[in-house]
């Protein structure tokens, strides 16, 4: 498989959160505003791509019964130094998001692309199987969030869009707003997709 399709698959065919519905608390959660989405999804990408990188370089000296620990060890030691890092240069995201960033490591698209790709790819398919994943799940995150602040908030990135003539949906940016905009952009998707 060419570079550029593994790449692709993650950003639509196989895209974490509107294909394969993998990482929804974080999305759910996190997704309050497109800032949020961003930050997470960055993150998560970083960790994804950096794991993948290390599984692929490490695959043949891993023990096939010791294998899933130590993918898990590899992932925390990732999201370690995510957390540390944001907690150190962005820490109002990092406030934000809380204890989602450590839940990036169990996060089931880290492992599973772990388990499924990365062990049985070379570096370079993994690095970039790692990329489109991440990107595809920084982008989803990403408009998810900004569906919600705009519906919710009445602005993107902290810029008001509409002055004081809209009226914010306040429901967009609590808990059930989150499955709202998940189901109204997947049905979207499903129905662009079927055209």
């Amino acid at each position: 498989m060419s570079l550029v399709k593994i790449f692709s698959k993650g950003l639509w065919k196989e895209n974490a959160v509107f294909k394969l519905l993998l990482g929804m608390c974080p999305t759910l959660a996190v997704t309050t505003s497109a800032e949020n989405g961003l930050g997470m999804g960055l993150a998560t990408t970083f960790v994804l791509l950096c794991s993948n990188i290390t599984v692929a370089l490490l695959r043949k000296l891993i023990p096939a019964k010791v294998r899933i620990p130590a993918f898990i060890i590899l992932i925390a030691t990732f999201v370690t130094i995510v957390q540390l890092c944001m907690e150190a240069w962005v820490y109002g995201l990092y406030q934000a998001l809380g204890i989602f960033i450590p839940l990036i490591v169990v996060n089931c698209l880290i492992l599973g692309r772990a388990e499924a790709f990365a062990s049985k790819h070379p570096i370079i398919d993994s690095a970039v199987d790692g990329l489109g994943m991440g990107l595809g799940f920084t982008l989803a995150l990403f408009i998810l969030g900004a569906v919600r602040e705009i519906l919710g908030a009445g602005q993107l990135l902290g810029f008001s869009l509409f002055g004081t003539v809209y009226q914010p949906m306040l429901l967009m940016i609590l808990p059930p707003g989150a499955f709202i905009s998940l189901g109204l952009l997947l049905a979207m998707m499903n129905k662009f997709e079927h055209r």
